[in-house]
């Protein structure tokens, strides 16, 4: 019987419908762009990469028919009629029709005329970048491929020769000419015993001197079977081997600062939000283990969760520098630098009070940017003030240090990857 392997070669594979999927989400592009915006405002930063379930109204799903026009003379035939006659009037049903939900209203459960579609991570990803005008190349620069190093992992019997672990290739030849010499051995001494009694007794009587001819000539064959087992063989050699593994040092932190003054609004901190959006899918792409950490100022600094962070509401003036002062502390006490990979992202308006830029600088360049892999500044406002002008000179001494401008949503891609194109393509 002869067996035949079937290969599959569709596009598709096994996922025969992969086409309607593709059509139904262009055609209900609106919908789905609109359950993913609602969905970003009420997630958080850990959560945002899964999918989403989207529920589209059965009046967007229906589809274009042919049908007859008003007016006219039509015969048509009503089954099961008992009450009408020709040219008789019929009223339309009240109530429009017998459905669920399109009747009376209702103050219990949830209508059941929505269409419920469940769009998986990787398109709802999408969908969120398509927001953000994300260009074609951004899977492959976000999608980076990890750094690995070389290891020791045992040995094996093949490889180069600058491979070659000597000592354990004669460890193992030896071993082998012992076990298959050993009977060999055994039995030769045996035989030297015995030639030894036989030399002892009369040399004269037949059987004697026949008994020691076959004992020498089977000597003689034992050695010449023991000096021919080879002294190293192919199957002795071992050979160091090595595979690639991740770096160990996978542990990353984010930090986020945001003034959270009177002067940032609502549209100020949803642009933030989506830079630190991006910047957190960027380093889980790159690292198993991110910690985010939240910390938030105006005149004091204070280190919160994520719905205090994005969504709690202060008054008065700004004072920058506590947020760096605080982010040092924190870095020293949970986050040592030879630990952990340090992230920093600050948003801001620019608005600080006059005499603490100068402090700002000085923090960073001192105390922040030698702990850190990279630190980037936005600002989500148009107007340069004292803040701008102070990081400006420090971005022109370090280069972990970046700084870019973002008033409205479609420049939050385009500022990301101008700030992170050292870790991957070109901008």
């Amino acid at each position: 019987m002869t067996l035949q392997q079937i290969i599959d070669r569709r596009l598709s594979g096994k996922n025969k419908s992969i086409g309607n999927r593709e059509r139904f989400l262009r055609r209900y592009r609106d919908q789905i762009r609109d359950a993913v915006r609602r969905a970003v405002d009420q997630r958080g930063i850990r959560d945002m990469e899964r999918g989403e379930d989207v529920h589209i109204p059965k009046r967007d799903l229906k589809e274009p028919v042919f049908s007859h026009g008003d007016g006219g003379t039509r015969e048509v035939v009503r089954p099961g009629n008992t009450e009408h006659i020709k040219g008789d009037r019929v009223p339309k049903p009240q109530g429009g029709g017998q459905g669920q939900g399109g009747g009376q209203a209702s103050d219990s459960g949830e209508g059941e005329d929505d269409f419920v579609f469940h769009l998986s991570k990787e398109e709802f990803m999408q969908v969120f970048f398509e927001d953000l005008a994300l260009p074609n190349l951004a899977r492959t620069t976000l999608a980076e491929t990890p750094e690995y190093k070389t290891v020791r992992a045992g040995y094996v019997t093949d490889g180069t020769p600058t491979n070659l672990h000597v000592v354990r290739s004669m460890r193992g030849a030896l071993g082998r000419r012992i076990a298959l010499g050993m009977d060999k051995r055994r039995e030769l001494h045996e035989l030297e015993a015995r030639l030894e009694a036989l030399q002892l007794e009369d040399p004269a009587k037949p059987d004697v001197k026949a008994l020691l001819a076959e004992t020498e000539a089977r000597i003689v064959l034992l050695r010449q079977r023991i000096a021919a087992i080879p002294f190293l063989d192919p199957i002795d050699l071992r050979f160091r081997n090595r595979v690639k593994v991740p770096q160990p040092t996978t542990r990353a932190v984010m930090f986020c600062l945001m003034d959270v003054s009177g002067s940032m609004d609502e549209s100020r901190k949803d642009l933030a939000k989506r830079f630190f959006i991006l910047l957190y899918l960027f380093l889980t792409r790159h690292y198993e283990k991110i910690d985010v950490v939240f910390i938030r100022h105006h005149t004091q600094a204070q280190e919160v969760d994520e719905q205090n962070f994005f969504h709690a509401t202060e008054t008065g003036g700004t004072v920058v520098s506590s947020a760096l002062v605080l982010m040092e502390e924190i870095i020293r006490a949970r986050y040592p630098a030879n630990e952990w990979n340090i992230y920093g992202a600050q948003a801001s308006d620019g608005d600080n009070w006059h005499h603490d830029s100068g402090r700002c600088r000085e923090l960073l360049a001192d105390k922040i940017l030698p702990l850190c892999r990279y630190y980037a500044y936005v600002q989500v406002a148009e107007a340069e003030q004292n803040l701008w002008e102070e990081y400006a000179r420090l971005a022109e001494e370090d280069p972990h240090f970046a700084m870019r401008k973002a008033v409205e949503v479609a420049q939050i891609y385009p500022v990301f990857r101008d700030l992170f194109k050292k870790e991957g393509v070109s901008a």
